[in-house]
C-alpha cells in the first residue's frame, strides 16, 4: 500500500479552476473561442458601417426599383450592401494582422512543428484570399452601378479563381482525388510529364514539364468559383435570404475547421478560422439591416462575394488533400446547389436560357405559401439540417449520412419541379382546350 503522501498535492481550487479550462481548449468552441474578436471586430464594422452605405447608394441613385413582378418589395431599396460585407470581412482579417504585435488579440491554437511553413508559425492570412474577394468585389460593384456584359461578369471571376490557384487550394483537392486513382493506375502518382521541344528554348531548355494535377486543380478551383457565385447570386431573392444561409453555411464550415485544428491538419488551419469568422461576423452584422422589411439589398457585389467565400472555405477544407471534407462542405452548401441545379433542370424544359429570370425558385414558391419572413425562415431550417449532416459527415463518415442527404436533396427537387411544371401543364391544358373550343 503507498503511503499517504505518495501522491502530488495540489490545491482543489486550482484542480477546479484549470479543468474546464483544460477540457474547453480540447473542443472546436474552445479553439473558436481564441479567434472570438475577428468575429467582433467584423461584425461591429459590419452593422456600423451597413447605414453609411446605404445613404451613399441612394444619394448617388444606386436603389433597386421594384419594376418586375417577381419582386417582393414595394419601393426602392438600396444597393451596395455587399460592399458593407466586404469592409467587415476585411476589418476583420487587418485585426488578425494585429495579433502578432499585439498580445492577447487572438489565442492561437497548438500546432504541431510538421504543419510550420518553412520552420514559423504563420497564421495570417494569405494576400492572395484578400485580392481574390477585392477582384469580385470590383466585378460586382461596376455591375451594381452601370451593369456589365455576362462576359466580362464570367472573366471577372475567372481572375478571381486564379487568385485562389496562387495559393494551390484547388489543387490540393485535385490531388487528393487524382494520386490514389489515375496516379495509381498510371504508375505515376505525380502525374507529371516532360514534354519535349522541337528545340532549345531559353528558360525552359529541351522539354516543358506538364503537371496534370496542377492544371487539373485549376479547373476544380474555377468549377466551384463560377458555380458558387452564381448560384448565390440566384437564392438572393428574399430579405436576408442569403445573408443568413450563408452564416448558417459558415457555422457549419467552421466546426469543421475548428476540428482540423485540433487534429492539426496543415498551415492553413489558422487562416481557415479567420476567415470564417471574419465572413460569419460580416454577415450576423448586415442581417439586422437585410432582413424583411429590408432597408438594403447585397446586390451582385455582396452575393458575388458571398458565393466566393462559400467556395473558398470549401475548397480550403481540402487543403491536405481529404476531400472527404470538401464533400461535407459541399453537403453544408447544398441549399444553393440545389436550387441552382433545379433553375438549369426547369428552364431546360420550358425551353428558355439560363440568363432567362423565373419566379420559380425554391424561395419563390415557399414565399407562395408562407410569405416572405416564413419562406426565409423555411430555408434557414432547411440550411440547418444541411449544416448538422454536413458536420456529422465530417466526423463520422457513415454511409446512412449519405443516404439521407440524398433522400432529402432529392425529395426537395423532385417537389420543386412538381410545383414549377404545374403552372406551365396548366397554361398548355388552357391552350389546348381553346384551340378544341376553336375546332368546334
Amino acid at each position: 500500500m503507498l503511503p499517504p503522501d505518495f501522491l502530488p498535492k495540489l490545491p482543489v481550487e486550482e484542480v477546479v479552476a484549470e479543468m474546464p479550462a483544460q477540457l474547453m481548449a480540447n473542443t472546436p468552441l474552445g479553439v473558436l473561442q481564441g479567434y472570438i474578436g475577428v468575429f467582433v471586430i467584423a461584425f461591429l464594422v459590419t452593422v456600423l458601417c451597413t447605414p453609411i452605405v446605404r445613404r451613399l447608394a441612394i444619394s448617388n441613385g444606386i436603389v433597386d426599383h421594384p419594376n418586375e413582378a417577381r419582386k417582393q418589395h414595394k419601393l426602392p431599396i438600396a444597393y451596395l450592401g455587399g460592399v458593407a460585407v466586404y469592409v467587415g470581412i476585411m476589418a476583420g482579417i487587418v485585426y488578425s494582422y494585429f495579433a502578432d504585435s499585439i498580445p492577447g488579440l487572438i489565442d492561437y491554437h497548438e500546432i504541431g512543428s510538421e504543419n510550420l511553413i518553412d520552420g514559423v508559425f504563420v497564421p495570417q492570412v494569405p494576400p492572395w484570399i484578400a485580392l481574390g474577394m477585392t477582384i469580385i468585389v470590383v466585378v460586382g460593384l461596376i455591375d451594381d452601378i452601370s451593369g456589365i456584359p455576362a462576359r466580362v461578369k464570367l472573366g471577372g471571376q475567372l481572375m478571381a479563381g486564379a487568385a485562389l490557384a496562387i495559393g494551390d487550394v484547388g489543387v490540393n483537392v485535385a490531388e487528393g482525388v487524382l494520386r490514389p486513382t489515375l496516379g495509381r493506375l498510371l504508375d505515376n502518382p505525380r502525374l507529371a510529364y516532360d514534354i519535349p521541344l522541337p528545340m532549345d528554348v531559353p528558360g525552359f531548355g529541351t522539354s516543358v514539364e506538364f503537371d496534370f494535377i496542377y492544371w487539373a486543380g485549376t479547373v476544380v478551383i474555377a468549377v466551384f468559383v463560377l458555380g458558387a457565385t452564381n448560384a448565390s447570386n440566384f437564392i438572393d431573392g428574399l430579405d436576408g435570404l442569403l445573408t443568413g444561409v450563408t452564416s448558417i453555411a459558415m457555422i457549419g464550415f467552421l466546426f469543421i475547421a475548428a476540428g482540423m485544428a485540433l487534429a492539426d491538419n496543415g498551415p492553413l488551419d489558422a487562416p481557415r478560422i479567420i476567415i470564417g469568422l471574419a465572413i460569419l461576423g460580416a454577415c450576423m452584422g448586415f442581417l439586422p439591416h437585410n432582413f424583411n422589411p429590408a432597408v438594403i439589398f447585397l446586390g451582385d457585389t455582396g452575393s458575388l462575394l458571398l458565393g466566393y467565400c462559400s467556395a473558398l472555405m470549401i475548397l480550403s477544407l481540402g487543403d491536405t488533400g481529404q476531400t472527404s471534407l470538401v464533400f461535407a462542405g459541399v453537403i453544408i452548401y447544398s441549399i444553393p446547389i440545389i436550387d441552382t441545379m433545379l433553375a438549369i433542370i426547369r428552364r431546360k424544359l420550358a425551353g428558355k436560357k439560363m440568363s432567362d429570370p423565373d419566379a420559380d425558385h425554391l424561395h419563390h414558391m415557399l414565399k407562395r405559401s408562407l410569405g416572405v419572413k416564413g419562406a426565409v425562415l423555411a430555408l434557414y431550417g432547411i440550411g440547418i439540417v444541411f449544416c448538422v449532416l454536413g458536420v456529422l459527415l465530417s466526423e463520422f463518415q457513415a454511409r446512412f449520412i449519405y443516404a439521407l442527404v440524398l433522400l432529402v436533396s432529392f425529395y426537395i427537387g423532385v417537389y420543386a419541379i412538381k410545383i414549377a411544371r404545374r403552372s406551365q401543364l396548366e397554361a398548355q391544358m388552357a391552350a389546348n382546350h381553346d384551340e378544341h373550343t376553336a375546332v368546334k
